[in-house]
């Protein structure tokens, strides 16, 4: 399995092909598609990520020491982020999540292209990774 360093270079690398803001929205929604849609099950208020404008569901399933992340957004653009973010987390341990330093973020130019409504829901989606990583790291260890 690749590190988490790893799957950020490579998408840094997918990033970088494109100089054109377009061409790196058009990207995020190619990703944004191509996540698998989560169970309906799942899109409860409880998995619902708050500071989001568009609506986030986050489910996370903690298995063998790892944890499994599936999200779904209602908005294409946040569903293309999401889509990043578990492919960089999920299937991590607990302490891989909580020492990530999520770089790749900056790197492609997220944090200065996004609008501030939704550079606020990509805070609130990590933090929430994270939290879903303290819990199952206390638990198991309780």
């Amino acid at each position: 399995m690749k590190t988490i360093d790893e799957i950020q270079d490579e998408i840094i690398d997918e990033f970088s092909v494109f100089d054109d803001w377009m061409d790196k929205y058009a990207l995020l929604i190619d990703l944004g598609n191509s996540l698998p849609p989560i169970e309906e099950i799942y899109k409860t208020p409880e998995n619902l990520i708050e500071g989001c404008q568009s609506r986030v569901w986050l489910q996370a399933d903690y298995r063998d020491g790892r944890i499994w992340f599936e999200a779904e957004s209602d908005a294409i653009i946040v569903k293309g982020i999401v889509s990043l973010l578990v492919r960089v987390l999920s299937g991590r341990t607990p302490d891989e999540i909580l020492d990530a330093q999520l770089y790749f973020i900056e790197k492609i130019g997220l944090t200065e292209h996004l609008s501030p409504t939704r550079s606020n829901g990509l805070l609130a989606m990590v933090k929430q990774m994270r939290m879903y990583a303290l819990a199952f790291k206390v638990k198991s260890e309780s």
